[in-house]
């Protein structure tokens, strides 16, 4: 019994050096477009009735958005909304830190940044349309060991919770019109 314990300690301390090992190796090239080559990729559009600004307004205001997207918990933006500060946030169960690199009043907005086993590169385009709508293009990109490891489940993931940003974004917009 005793020999079976110190198996399992041995297997359960190489298993945790083989992953601190991925984690501490894995170097990911930050960048203000999506990569293409990453193995999970996801694009969507949705049509909004309210103008750019305001689309924009609650996007770049990281410290509300528990109050729309019930998806994400403890967002905190450490500074303005600008390129080169960071946010913090939980979503999925993830504590997630993202760096700002696209941050043009009422038309981009783009993050990315590591999360365990993975890297994200997240952008949001607004086109303003005519009557005061807004076209929101979002585009995200996952790549990392575990990303590999479990494309399809990131793949499913991802487009599930982008459908969910588009519909909370809407909603919360288009409020009181």
């Amino acid at each position: 019994m005793k020999k079976l314990f110190y198996s399992i300690i041995i297997l359960l301390a190489a298993v945790a050096v083989v992953i601190g090992g991925l984690e501490l190796f894995s170097h990911y090239t930050p960048s203000t477009s999506i990569h293409k080559d990453a193995p999970v990729q996801t694009r969507k559009s949705i049509v909004i009735h309210a103008t750019p600004e305001k689309v924009w307004t609650l996007l770049s205001n990281v410290n509300h958005w528990s109050s729309w997207q019930t998806d994400i918990r403890h967002p905190r933006l450490n500074g303005q909304f600008v390129p080169g500060n960071s946010f913090t946030w939980e979503s999925g169960g993830l504590n997630i830190r993202s760096d700002i690199h696209t941050a043009t009043p009422y038309s981009n907005i783009g993050w990315s940044g590591p999360a365990f086993g993975a890297f994200a590169i997240h952008l949001w385009t607004f086109t303003a349309l005519p009557d005061g709508y807004t076209r929101v293009d979002v585009e995200e990109s996952m790549e990392g060991w575990l990303v590999k490891l479990m494309a399809h489940k990131f793949q499913q993931g991802l487009d599930d919770s982008l459908d969910k940003w588009l519909a909370a974004l809407k909603t919360t917009a288009e409020q009181g019109k």
